[in-house]
């Protein structure tokens, strides 16, 4: 797995329009698995895939992290 490099405000792909998952493949898992620890790496509750660069439909979240968080 690794730490990917998170997109900030003004990059151009943040503007771009993500296309949908039609199916679950070992490549899709591993971006998953990539952005899930680039989140942890972050201190983050939630993260979009076209923030890591990736113009898909996806997003990860740790509701348990966003509740301690909120306390």
């Amino acid at each position: 797995m690794a730490i990917r490099t998170i997109r900030t405000i003004g990059d151009p792909i943040l503007e771009k329009k993500s296309k949908p998952v039609k199916e679950m493949n070992e490549r899709l898992q591993e971006l998953i698995n990539d952005m899930f620890d680039t989140m942890y790496e972050a201190n983050g509750v939630g993260l979009a895939a076209p923030q890591v660069g990736i113009l898909k439909q996806i997003f990860v979240v740790d509701i348990a992290m966003w509740q301690s968080i909120r306390k």
